[in-house]
């Protein structure tokens, strides 16, 4: 229900019924479950894994349901992408970008530019995205160009990190105007000559997320998706943060369901163990027992945290901006909370697992490591320590926390 200061005649996303909901994708998180192992052991990007969740419409689950999504809520979002996360943790790391600027567009002004971004979700297009530079480049130094040439506008530049877009049909990428030196948002088509993608990340975990560098050169874009970045929604930095927290909660998923496999399939027992089935060892039932309470925990952290961040999206449409903006802090500093809880959790969950198992657990067969790798990987994305002492800072001192923040070379100390 709307609340008194908001527009009720503003179609929202406020949330529906998950289980219908769930149930339309579950048939096909199974079938990307199916061949995850495989595509870890050889490092194959899931082209067409990602092509299955475009045309059952998973990308357009955050549009309103007045123009053809789903109308889900943010709480809705994470629980689906932990799902997703454990089938093939891979894929809603992918996505990242792409429901990123889904958030923006249905934070922005209502108009047609925003219902011609809704059209193509609902159409299945998905969008990447390109922020990082690459080089030796200042703290909050901006290379990429985006310059009038003639009767159109173009990008030049090089970007790392730009995960997912190796699979997506525009690029949300960060820039620079050289005309009046504004930072902005270029949402650029890839299906140009301009643009040049790389699988080159070379992390030991999350390898098939087509993360890596992605190269324009005079890359069109529409001046109607020069985007101004100072109206980029507010809660941006605690979203992110609530799709790395959903992917390592869903790794944790992934890591109990695969442990219990074993467990329960293994033969060979010890002589100084407890029992004569390694599935009836009181020992290993208590091993998986607090795997499972430490998922638990996860996944409820993760979906609580989105709460704020919701509340913060709706708040954005009323008169209320005192309300707005103690929904914006609460969403990035439950995000952070939540970050340090279960990244803690899943990393020790993924540590036990192997207290389970004799030394056939390490197989390179099983890839059990693979689940630490990930949740290691997603973890390390917003260093830990800094979230810690924004939180901490918050509770002691009342420290509002940052809501953009940068990387890039430091002043050198010589």
């Amino acid at each position: 229900m709307a609340s008194q200061n908001q527009r009720e005649d503003l179609p929202l996303s406020r949330g529906t019924d998950y289980e219908p909901l769930a149930a339309r994708f579950r048939p096909i998180f199974e079938r990307i479950a199916a061949g995850a192992l495989e595509r870890e052991r050889t490092r194959t990007l899931p082209h067409e894994q990602i092509g299955w969740l475009k045309e059952a419409g998973f990308g357009a689950i955050r549009v309103p349901a007045e123009y053809g999504g789903a109308g889900a809520s943010l709480p809705q979002l994470v629980r689906l992408l932990i799902e997703l996360a454990e089938a093939d943790s891979s894929l809603p790391q992918a996505l990242r970008g792409h429901f990123a600027f889904v958030e923006d567009r249905i934070n922005a002004v209502p108009g047609p530019a925003r219902e011609k971004w809704f059209e193509r979700f609902v159409n299945g297009e998905i969008v990447g995205n390109a922020w990082t530079e690459v080089g030796a480049v200042k703290l909050g130094e901006v290379i990429t160009r985006v310059s009038r040439r003639g009767n159109q506008w173009v990008v030049n530049g090089t970007k790392y990190y730009s995960t997912g877009s190796i699979f997506a049909d525009w690029i949300d990428v960060y820039a620079q105007r050289d005309d009046n030196g504004a930072d902005v948002i270029a949402a650029l088509s890839t299906r140009q000559p301009g643009v040049k993608q790389s699988d080159d990340w070379d992390g030991f975990g999350q390898r098939t997320t087509g993360s890596g560098t992605s190269v324009f050169e005079n890359a069109v874009v529409d001046e109607e998706n020069i985007i101004d970045f100072s109206t980029r929604f507010k809660y941006q930095t605690a979203f992110y943060q609530l799709v790395l927290i959903a992917v390592i909660a869903g790794t944790g998923r992934a890591a109990l369901r695969d442990i219990s496999y074993e467990v329960r399939k293994r033969t060979r027992v010890y002589s100084h163990g407890n029992a004569p089935r390694v599935s009836e060892d009181a020992q290993v039932q208590q091993v998986v027992g607090q795997i499972a309470a430490r998922v638990y925990a996860a996944e409820a952290a993760a979906v609580r945290a989105a709460e704020p961040a919701q509340r913060a999206y709706e708040t954005r449409f009323g008169t209320d901006r005192e309300a707005e903006k103690s929904a914006n802090v609460a969403a990035e500093i439950e995000s952070a909370k939540a970050q340090v809880a279960v990244a803690a959790l899943i990393l020790q969950a993924t540590t036990d697992l192997f207290n389970a198992l004799g030394a056939s657990g390490v197989s390179e067969n099983k890839l059990l490591d693979r689940h630490w790798r990930n949740a290691r990987t997603a973890a390390s994305h917003n260093p830990l320590i800094y979230k810690e002492r924004i939180v901490g800072d918050w509770e002691i001192n009342g420290t509002e926390p940052p809501f953009i923040w940068q990387i890039g070379n430091g002043v050198s100390a010589a």
